[in-house]
């Protein structure tokens, strides 16, 4: 009997790099190898390739070293890795789930002010979130006279697009903002304003939807401030765990730790040997595990599907854990980029066992 399928759904650059063998930093060979450890079959297609009403897909499925479309019946369990933000294609997946599909992840870009909105409701988790406000005009003024630094931030931005910082002065404040929202963007300019905020800034809060935080106080790495990305997904049990943790440590010359926009990655281990010899590193370690543990069972509670996430989580220089935000489609490279190849590998494989755990008729625990 053939092995089932599993779906993964892709964005468009991505399926199209499939048969050129140029899959981005989606390294989907890691799906095929974990196919055959829970033998299943890991099938590849974009929203537009299902016929809701034959209930068939159009994929890519992998024939000796090459990758061939065909059609298949849509897979029972289908893993999203593609980001859709319209209505339109909200209610196809809905569709999909309608007909007996599961598809985890289904959602994977939540408003930044939401999550943060559901993490507030757990008293554990609610001392470790920084003050967070809509930004408005009026919001900008309370938290200014609440709090020396902010970030000021897009509710539905990824990869630090959009980010400023605001800093208070002697006599006045300082203002770092990005000169366009792309990814590319190395540009970025400095205002110093007393009374009035800046109208760059004015307009920014009125044009779109962003967020207020009080700029947290992190642990630093050679004098550059540093977070964590933490893995942390449902696997074969269908139990969620953490499966790798990779430091991010601000470039130089700004105060993002995002690798996109220049910040580096390191060791968690190596920055603690360094920098924190008095922590006691086994104790740090499972307070920052059972923290991101306690999030991602939290927001599962509310957000349904949800099995595969990112999340960044800072530390004081004491080791105390803070909450930083939520990525629903997590960037898995940060562990490449930190030569954490059994975590990157692992970080693909999980998922498929989690595929295999609700293809068994299996229900995930809370």
């Amino acid at each position: 009997m053939a092995n089932p399928y599993v779906g993964i759904l892709v964005n468009d650059s991505l399926y199209a790099g499939i048969p050129l063998g140029n899959t981005q930093y989606e390294a989907i060979q890691f799906y095929e190898e974990a196919g055959k450890q829970y033998e299943v079959t890991p099938c590849f297609f974009r929203i537009q390739d299902v016929h809701i009403d034959t209930m068939k897909v159009h994929a890519y499925v992998r024939v000796g070293l090459c990758y061939e479309q065909m059609w298949l019946e849509l897979p029972k369990v289908i893993h999203n890795r593609a980001v859709y933000l319209d209505q339109a294609s909200y209610q196809t997946l809905e569709a999909w789930t309608q007909q007996g599909v599961i598809l985890f992840n289904r959602w994977n870009r939540y408003n930044k002010l939401r999550i943060h909105e559901v993490l507030l409701k757990n008293d554990t988790i609610r001392p470790h979130l920084p003050g967070t406000y809509p930004a408005t005009l009026k919001n900008m003024k309370i938290m200014m006279s609440a709090y020396d630094s902010l970030i000021i931030k897009p509710t539905n931005s990824s990869i630090g697009r959009g980010v400023m910082k605001m800093d208070r002065r002697v006599r006045s404040w300082q203002l770092i903002y990005p000169i366009s929202m792309k990814i590319s963007n190395k540009i970025y300019r400095t205002v110093r304003f007393r009374q009035y905020l800046p109208l760059i800034l004015r307009r920014k809060i009125q044009s779109r939807t962003y967020m207020i935080q009080q700029r947290l106080p992190l642990a630093t790495f050679d004098g550059r401030p540093f977070d964590l990305r933490i893995s942390a997904q449902r696997g074969a049990t269908g139990e969620w765990g953490i499966t790798g943790i990779v430091a991010k440590v601000a470039s130089p010359k700004l105060f993002l730790t995002n690798v996109a926009q220049g910040g580096e990655v390191r060791s968690l281990p190596e920055i603690l040997t360094a920098e924190y010899a008095h922590l006691n590193h086994e104790q740090v370690l499972r307070q920052i595990t059972d923290f991101s543990l306690l999030v991602a069972q939290h927001l599962s509670t509310e957000l349904p599907y949800l099995a595969d996430i990112g999340l960044d989580v800072g530390i004081t220089t004491d080791g105390f854990p803070l909450f930083i935000e939520c990525n629903g489609k997590d960037q898995r490279y940060s562990f490449l980029e930190a030569e954490m190849q059994d975590i990157w590998k692992a970080s693909y494989f999980n998922p498929i066992g989690y595929a295999k755990f609700l293809l068994d008729g299996c229900t995930p625990p809370m």
